[in-house]
């Protein structure tokens, strides 16, 4: 895959780099109004040669259901350090968790194949 290819190696964001070996990473983000929030890292998805991770609140934000997730694209900054700007795009959205639903799928393949 292209978007794959893409993202390996010496350009792939350093706290996504150990996502799938990490179950519980957890990801402070600061909100407008300078809150302190907590995430989990449920996955990160390479599409069109960017970079998003889905994070779910560890304690529910207002209007959001348990099973909710947010997806935010992730660049690295001038310091060296990891962006997360959340996705408004649905399209991208839809994209990313489309992805990542084909990566469970294949995985639930991958394992009753043993």
């Amino acid at each position: 895959m292209a978007d794959e290819e893409k993202l390996n190696g010496d350009n792939l964001p350093d706290s996504l780099e150990n996502m799938e070996d990490e179950d519980d990473d957890i990801v402070t983000l600061l909100s407008a109004d300078g809150e302190e929030i907590d995430f989990v890292e449920i996955a990160g998805i390479a599409h069109k040669g960017n970079f998003y991770a889905i994070l779910q609140p560890v304690e529910l934000l207002d209007g959001m259901d348990d099973d909710e997730a947010l997806v935010f694209k992730v660049t690295r900054g001038k310091d060296g350090e990891d962006k997360f700007e959340i996705e408004l795009d649905d399209s991208i959205i839809d994209a990313v968790f489309a992805e990542y639903n084909k990566l469970l799928d294949e995985a639930e393949t991958d394992g009753s194949a043993e």
